[in-house]
This record gives C-alpha cells, structure tokens and sequence, in this order.
C-alpha cells in the first residue's frame, strides 16, 4: 500500500478555513473525495476520481492522478496554500 504515497501532502480546507486535512497518498486522495469534498461533480471532480482510481489499479501514474486531485481542490476552493 505504500507505493501509493506522494511525494508531498497536499493541505486541504475542509468545512471551514479553521479545519485543515493533509492527503499524502491516493488512496487518501479518493476517500476525501468520496466522502469529504464540497460538491459532487464536476470535470475536475470527475478526472480526480477516474485518475485516482486508475492509479490505485496501476494503470496510471500516482504523479497524474496527484495533479489532477491538486486541480480538483484548486476548482473546489479548498486547495490551502
């Protein structure tokens, strides 16, 4: 399970701008998806979850789907910087 960690955690603003969440990890990046993100749909939204789960399954890189997860929060709002 390990070989699906990133290089560095992405930092999330869940809820409100005083509760933050670290994803270091796809896995981590689809369950915040499925479970914690603001709204449901969307192309960003859409193109995480296909390239996460595309990377739990091996069949893309765990870089792309980190990417495009950083573009899904960037969409959301809740990207932190």
């Amino acid at each position: 399970m390990s070989d699906d960690l990133w290089d560095k955690p992405i930092e999330l603003m869940i809820e409100n701008s005083d509760h933050f969440r670290s994803v270091g990890s796809t896995r981590d990046a689809i369950a915040c998806l499925m479970t914690s993100w603001p709204t449901k749909g969307g192309k960003s939204f859409s193109a995480a979850r296909r390239a996460c789960l595309a990377a739990i399954d091996g069949k893309v890189a765990i870089e792309k789907a980190q990417l495009a997860f950083i573009r899904a929060a960037e969409e959301a709002g809740i990207l932190r910087r």
